[in-house]
């Protein structure tokens, strides 16, 4: 593979290797394509990307804009989450996996950091057991390197940390704690 664009890259593994695997599980199954796309979109624009905006806003408009928006959009995920285990359907979709990116950052870098502060990830309920349910997921958890992630923001990102100080916290081992989702059923 020879791509640097997360959402086509997650398409090509999502296919690709079937022939080399056993495993058949399809993350962008045909009868829920349109649905996930629409919320790939509104999650893309408003957090993956929503983050970003807020963290490099040029001037104090530019970043109200940015956290409204990208905090409007995850109370709607909140919302749609509170009773359902998944963002589209009754298992892991491509959707879930492009958020899960996000929400893994967003206490040890984007809170802080990226001035995303209104709450930490840890501090709303239901997208807090929604990404430990997804991080205690075998294939999630143990691809995320806390340390690495603070690392790489706090160094690289000097126009907004010239210190280049990377923080100690936020404790992660309460990643790890029950998230009960499993009661919302889903496979």
């Amino acid at each position: 593979i020879v791509n640097n664009e997360s959402s086509e890259i997650i398409r090509m593994l999502n296919a690709a290797f079937n022939r080399y695997t056993d495993d058949r599980t399809d993350y962008y199954p045909p009868p829920l394509r349109e649905e996930i796309d629409r919320v790939n979109d509104l999650v893309y624009t408003t957090v993956n990307n929503g983050v970003y905006r807020t963290g490099f806003a040029k001037d104090q408009a530019a970043y109200e804009e940015a956290y409204r928006r990208l905090f409007a959009r995850l109370d709607w995920l909140s919302e749609r989450l509170e009773s359902r285990r998944y963002l589209v359907g009754d298992t892991i979709t491509e959707a879930d996996i492009r958020l899960f990116t996000t929400l893994a950052r967003f206490d040890a870098v984007y809170h802080g950091h990226f001035k995303c502060n209104r709450s930490k990830l840890a501090e709303m309920p239901v997208l807090w057991a929604y990404a430990r349910d997804l991080f205690q997921t075998p294939g999630f958890g143990e691809t995320i390197d806390f340390e690495q992630i603070k690392q790489h923001y706090y160094v690289v990102h000097v126009t907004i940390n010239p210190t280049q100080i990377v923080p100690r916290g936020p404790d992660t081992s309460n990643w790890l704690t029950p998230h009960h989702r499993d009661e919302l059923g889903g496979r």
